[in-house]
């Protein structure tokens, strides 16, 4: 028995996040149709996260067991013709059997991305939120830094997901930048809840428009309260950017 560790990136604008889901098209369901069509099998394929539907993916983990013995690098090939173009396996790679893509995670980083211009970018649509007010980067890097370190992120999980007594994750980057018009927000993590990236960056818009302080951050997160952050932002500009597994990156290396 083989467990292969595949990296792949996907375009999500027209999938309903990755997981299976009986009346919508996901990036799990279109991935094993075409691992079937490859290994006469459908394999429990395991995914590192659950992106909600139109997030995108610059790297993304899945794993399976299979007793067939194609070489990673036909099987790459092989997906890769059968995949449609908005999703792309990079490479593939034997780990030990006890090996989950989800479970032995140790770390994400996702980034968001803001059009910041009055006037919108056709070619951003659906990838980037388009945001025409003003946006102060040193304002948004000093309530960014409140999020560093580990916290209680109750107040930043949506109201469903909470699992009382396992909400506390530790981030250790919390930043923003400017490339002209485009923003960027990058978070990295030991772990994220359902739509915590999209509300920190709801709630750092709402300081950005002066009416949250960016001290406000350690207020919210006290408060362990849904109801005191700000709201949840689009998902079209969340990006997973990157996902390790001890201290490496999916390719094993650091």
């Amino acid at each position: 028995m083989r467990n292969l560790l595949l990296v792949i990136r996907y375009d999500g604008a027209r999938y309903h996040g990755w997981q299976v889901q009986q009346n919508a098209v996901t990036v799990q369901q279109v991935f094993q149709d075409a691992l079937e069509r490859i290994l006469g099998e459908r394999p429990d394929v395991k995914g590192c996260s659950r992106t909600d539907a139109f997030v995108h993916a610059l790297e993304f983990c899945v794993s399976f067991r299979t007793e067939r013995g194609i070489p990673c690098g036909r099987l790459v090939g092989a997906l890769n013709h059968f995949l449609p173009e908005d999703i792309a396996v990079l490479s593939c790679r034997e780990v030990p059997v006890e090996f989950h893509a989800r479970y032995s995670c140790t770390g994400k980083e996702y980034q968001y991305l803001i059009w910041n211009r009055k006037e919108r970018d056709p070619f951003l649509r659906g990838r980037a939120l388009h945001y025409w007010y003003p946006l102060d980067l040193g304002r948004l890097n000093r309530a960014a830094a409140f999020f560093l370190g580990a916290h209680d992120f109750t107040s930043f999980c949506a109201q469903d997901a909470r699992r009382p007594g396992r909400m506390t994750r530790t981030v250790t980057k919390s930043e923003w930048s400017r490339e002209g018009g485009l923003v960027r927000y990058c978070v990295a993590a030991d772990g994220f809840l359902y739509h915590m990236v999209r509300i920190m960056v709801g709630t750092m818009l709402r300081i950005a428009r002066g009416r949250m302080e960016p001290e406000d951050v350690a207020r919210v997160l006290a408060a362990a309260d849904r109801a005191a952050a700000g709201p949840t932002a689009p998902p079209q500009g969340l990006y997973l950017k990157q996902v390790r597994y001890d201290g490496k990156g999916a390719d094993g290396h650091a």
